[in-house]
Protein backbone atom coordinates (compact mmCIF):
# COMPACT_ATOMS: atom_id res chain seq x y z
CA UNK A 1 0.00 0.00 0.00
CA UNK A 2 1.19 3.29 -0.86
CA UNK A 3 0.33 6.98 -0.25
CA UNK A 4 -0.47 8.46 -3.61
CA UNK A 5 0.74 12.20 -4.51
CA UNK A 6 -0.79 14.11 -7.12
CA UNK A 7 1.61 14.01 -10.59
CA UNK A 8 3.48 10.37 -9.66
CA UNK A 9 3.83 8.60 -12.87
CA UNK A 10 2.96 4.55 -12.47
CA UNK A 11 3.27 1.58 -14.76
CA UNK A 12 1.71 -1.78 -14.39
CA UNK A 13 3.67 -4.70 -13.55
CA UNK A 14 1.35 -6.84 -15.41
CA UNK A 15 0.90 -5.37 -18.78
CA UNK A 16 1.53 -2.13 -20.99
CA UNK A 17 -0.71 0.47 -18.72
CA UNK A 18 0.97 3.64 -17.32
CA UNK A 19 -0.70 6.00 -15.87
CA UNK A 20 -0.43 9.49 -13.90
CA UNK A 21 -2.35 10.24 -10.87
CA UNK A 22 -4.20 13.43 -11.10
CA UNK A 23 -6.16 13.75 -7.86
CA UNK A 24 -6.05 11.18 -4.78
CA UNK A 25 -6.90 10.39 -1.00
CA UNK A 26 -4.68 11.40 1.74
CA UNK A 27 -4.47 7.80 2.79
CA UNK A 28 -2.94 5.14 1.50
CA UNK A 29 -4.43 2.65 -1.10
CA UNK A 30 -3.62 -0.38 -3.13
CA UNK A 31 -3.46 0.81 -6.26
CA UNK A 32 -3.71 -2.61 -9.04
CA UNK A 33 -3.48 -3.30 -12.68
CA UNK A 34 -3.92 -6.32 -14.20
CA UNK A 35 -4.06 -7.48 -9.92
CA UNK A 36 -0.56 -6.74 -9.42
CA UNK A 37 0.50 -3.46 -7.38
CA UNK A 38 1.64 -1.26 -10.01
CA UNK A 39 4.97 0.31 -9.76
CA UNK A 40 7.49 2.64 -10.24
CA UNK A 41 8.35 3.63 -13.82
CA UNK A 42 11.90 2.39 -13.61
CA UNK A 43 10.20 -1.18 -11.78
CA UNK A 44 10.20 -4.39 -13.55
CA UNK A 45 7.36 -6.42 -14.71
CA UNK A 46 5.94 -8.92 -12.28
CA UNK A 47 3.66 -11.18 -14.55
CA UNK A 48 0.46 -11.40 -16.53
CA UNK A 49 -2.78 -9.95 -15.73
CA UNK A 50 -5.27 -12.18 -13.82
CA UNK A 51 -7.83 -12.73 -15.58
CA UNK A 52 -10.69 -11.08 -13.63
CA UNK A 53 -8.81 -7.56 -14.00
CA UNK A 54 -7.67 -7.97 -17.72
CA UNK A 55 -10.78 -5.72 -19.40
CA UNK A 56 -7.83 -3.38 -20.52
CA UNK A 57 -7.23 0.44 -20.02
CA UNK A 58 -7.44 2.86 -22.90
CA UNK A 59 -4.81 5.99 -23.46
CA UNK A 60 -6.29 9.39 -22.84
CA UNK A 61 -9.00 8.12 -20.49
CA UNK A 62 -9.38 9.32 -17.04
CA UNK A 63 -10.35 6.45 -14.21
CA UNK A 64 -12.11 7.32 -11.04
CA UNK A 65 -12.87 5.48 -7.87
CA UNK A 66 -16.98 5.38 -6.62
CA UNK A 67 -16.59 8.30 -4.32
CA UNK A 68 -14.89 9.84 -7.05
CA UNK A 69 -11.80 11.01 -4.71
CA UNK A 70 -9.03 9.20 -6.55
CA UNK A 71 -8.38 10.12 -10.86
CA UNK A 72 -6.30 8.71 -13.01
CA UNK A 73 -4.93 9.91 -16.49
CA UNK A 74 -3.69 6.86 -18.49
CA UNK A 75 -1.04 7.89 -20.88
CA UNK A 76 -0.53 4.18 -22.60
CA UNK A 77 -3.14 1.43 -22.65
CA UNK A 78 -2.88 -1.81 -21.42
CA UNK A 79 -4.29 -5.68 -21.13
CA UNK A 80 -4.65 -5.25 -17.68
CA UNK A 81 -7.70 -3.06 -15.40
CA UNK A 82 -7.23 -0.37 -13.07
CA UNK A 83 -8.54 -1.35 -9.63
CA UNK A 84 -7.70 0.77 -5.81
CA UNK A 85 -8.21 -1.94 -2.64
CA UNK A 86 -9.62 -4.32 -4.93
CA UNK A 87 -12.70 -2.27 -6.34
CA UNK A 88 -12.39 -1.63 -10.39
CA UNK A 89 -12.21 2.06 -11.29
CA UNK A 90 -14.17 3.28 -14.10
CA UNK A 91 -13.97 5.29 -17.10
CA UNK A 92 -15.08 9.42 -15.87
CA UNK A 93 -17.47 10.07 -18.06
CA UNK A 94 -17.99 13.75 -19.62
CA UNK A 95 -20.29 16.47 -18.31
CA UNK A 96 -23.16 17.39 -20.13
CA UNK A 97 -22.63 21.11 -21.10
CA UNK A 98 -25.70 23.03 -20.75
CA UNK A 99 -27.83 24.07 -24.04
CA UNK A 100 -27.68 27.93 -25.68
CA UNK A 101 -30.79 28.42 -26.72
Amino acid sequence: MKTLKAGTRLKSAACDTEVMVIRTRPEPVLLCCGGIEMIAMDGQKAGEPDAAFANGTLVGKRYVDEGDTTELLCTKGGKGSLAIDGTPLAVKEAKALPSSD
